[in-house]
């Protein structure tokens, strides 16, 4: 079975749709179960799952409450309520395609010695993509990934992104749960837990995989394209990566701080040849984006 978990907290405007996407899924009913943990939602969030399981007695579906606030604290609720042999995360502002969740089942189950899968997230814009966006900026503001319509192992150093990855079980039995220090708290943007579980797995030897049929669609509202998000957003990133690391390790910090430096190298080199190329405000963007982040990490 797998136990697909829905951590919200204040998206009714979506939830709605998000169920609905889950229920046309093509996977027979008894082979999923939802789980839906709501992080003190404030707004019509269950009255609108309690219309989606009057529509949908046949679904299993199970609403809960997690008051301890923090995305990783909704993930931990979800993983110890879950009943299922995988645990699948969806974004709770997407959709899903009619053959996601079959898609994550059939491939658990032709691959038992594979720990973890995650697909592509395609952003959904309300309104349309600004000029100023690039295949950097996108990943960053809509969790953007595709790496072909190939199923493989993720390229060196990638992972599945946190609102489209399914796990077995078990793997949180050798990781333990996610870092509630890390991660979305309210309107926090602080980040990390995703990687910090994916570190753990890659040093235990776990292996995970790019599934090109898991398709999620992320939806991306216009305040996500603002100034004033993209610069909490860019200087949270570092912050929390500053966070991560030091919990790990002193070594761990200034190994990332190298990191940093080289992708300063990288950032500068794409600015130059955006502005060759006639997209400056393209270029300028990912210096904001790594000015911020260096920022963050700095402790600033």
């Amino acid at each position: 079975m797998i136990s697909v978990i829905i951590c919200t907290y204040n998206r009714e405007k979506y939830i709605g749709n998000l169920l609905e996407s889950i229920a046309r899924n093509t996977l027979a009913k008894a082979e999923y179960e939802i789980l839906l943990v709501d992080n003190n939602c404030t707004d019509r969030t269950h009255e609108v799952c309690i219309e989606f399981s009057e529509r949908h007695p046949d679904v299993c579906f199970r609403y809960m409450k997690e008051t301890e606030q923090g995305l990783s604290a909704a993930r931990n609720k979800g993983i110890r309520e879950a009943k299922g042999e995988v645990l699948l995360y969806v974004d709770d502002d997407a959709l899903v395609d009619e053959r996601y969740l079959s898609t994550y089942m059939d491939f658990f189950k032709r691959n038992p010695d594979i720990a973890a899968a995650g697909g592509p997230i395609i952003p959904l814009y309300e309104t349309e993509e600004p000029k100023w966006m690039s295949t950097y900026t996108k990943a960053l503001l809509t969790a953007y990934m595709y790496y072909g319509d190939k199923e493989r192992e993720y390229p060196k150093g990638k992972y599945p992104g946190g609102g489209n990855a399914a796990y077995r079980a078990t793997v949180f039995e050798k990781t333990g749960l996610f870092n509630t220090a890390l991660g979305r708290k309210g309107d926090s943007l602080m980040g990390a837990e995703e990687k910090d579980i994916f570190d753990k797995m890659q040093t235990q030897g776990m292996r995970f995989y790019y599934l090109p049929q898991a398709v999620l669609h992320h939806i991306i509202p216009q305040k996500k394209l603002g100034k004033e998000y993209f610069d909490k957003l860019t200087l949270q990133i570092g912050r929390s990566e500053r966070q991560r690391t030091l919990g790990i390790s002193r070594k761990k910090y200034i190994k990332r701080w190298l990191s940093e430096l080289v992708k300063w190298g990288g950032t500068i080199v794409l600015a130059v040849w955006y502005t060759l190329t006639l997209s400056p405000a393209k270029g300028w963007k990912l210096v904001l984006f790594r000015r911020n982040v260096s920022r963050g990490l700095s402790g600033k």
